[in-house]
């Protein structure tokens, strides 16, 4: 199998396109993807300059995503003087997991002179994952105790770094299975909330002053060819699963998905371009609607401080704070 680029020999085939790529023309196919995302999205602010530059905090967990995005990031912006990146990297205290990938982190931000900072679960929740998992009061996935944790201390932290935008790692396959789920939830505004929290190009989002803008510039990039990209360019990346990796609901989706792609190559770009276009409507529909509508349990959805925290939330307690409180009580 040859590249149709230049005739070497390809390492991948994109069933979704029929391309045959080289290691070499894969680079720029994925370099390519990002930076026109990065555009469309508008991610560098327009009136940034080196005196007031735009600040990123990037969530870098050493995994093959977050090591691909900072590496793109920093070669697109790295010498920019109206950019200034940080990486952030959570602890969740997983044994035998998480030390080899802070690791991967470590050295990737040396590689790129990026400042990067560390924080764990166990220095700000006094918690660690293997002890929640064992302990597991709520009945919940582990991933689901993770999500909440690591979303909150990405969001203070990027607040705390005065940062203008929180990126993450996300690509192609991550958003199309969180659509899916949407859809098949029947979660209308949870759809619309997607676009102005992170969807939507900056200039067409609504008011997100309560949080910290989030974008994701590789997802419009498949996980395969960004694991390839991370081998073809040698970049130290941490492989390993999650030892507590487990969302049975999404699992299922996961599936649904792979199977609908290799029936149907160009599923998963098909579900994100309705996806972002449905998301847009929803978000006009709903836009401004937050303190006239309840949520799941009736209460107001409009936000306001949580009473224990000061994080910003829909209830009197934050689902965090509320986590915590179970934790504790084991």
């Amino acid at each position: 199998m040859e590249c149709d680029k230049c005739g070497a020999d390809a390492i991948h085939h994109a069933a979704y396109s029929g391309a045959h790529l080289c290691g070499e023309h894969l680079r720029q196919s994925v370099e390519k993807r990002v930076k026109r995302r990065v555009r469309e999205d508008g991610l560098l602010d327009p009136d940034a300059t080196p005196d007031d530059p735009d600040r990123w905090v990037i969530g870098l967990s050493g995994g093959k995503d977050s090591v691909a995005l900072t590496t793109i990031l920093d070669d697109v912006f790295g010498k920019d003087p109206r950019v200034e990146m940080l990486a952030l990297t959570i602890h969740e205290g997983i044994e035998g997991y998480r030390d080899a990938s802070v690791d991967a982190c470590v050295e990737l931000a040396d590689d790129l002179s990026m400042r990067h900072e560390l924080v764990s679960y166990e220095e700000e929740f006094d918690v660690r994952m293997d002890d929640v998992v064992e302990d597991d009061p709520e009945n919940m996935a582990a991933c689901a105790y993770c999500g909440v944790f690591r979303r909150d201390l990405l969001e203070n932290y990027a607040a705390e770094f005065d940062a203008d935008k929180l990126l993450t790692g996300h690509n192609l396959d991550d958003e199309a299975q969180t659509a899916m789920m949407n859809f098949l939830e029947g979660d209308v505004r949870q759809v619309a909330k997607h676009f102005d929290a992170s969807l939507g190009p900056f200039d067409e989002r609504g008011d997100t002053d309560a949080f910290v803008p989030r974008a994701k510039p590789l997802r419009d990039v498949p996980e395969k060819e960004i694991a390839l990209y991370c081998h073809v360019r040698d970049l130290p990346t941490h492989m390993a699963e999650c030892p507590h990796a487990e969302e049975a609901y999404r699992g299922e989706i996961q599936s649904t998905i792979h199977a609908l792609e290799e029936n149907h190559p160009g599923a998963r770009h098909s579900i994100m371009a309705g996806y972002e276009e449905l998301s847009a409507l929803a978000a006009d529909a709903y836009r401004g609607d937050g303190e006239k509508g309840d949520d799941a349990d009736g209460e107001s959805s409009a936000l306001r401080e949580c009473e224990r925290c000061g994080s910003q939330t829909s209830r009197d307690v934050c689902r965090k704070c509320r986590l915590l409180e179970s934790i504790e009580a084991v």
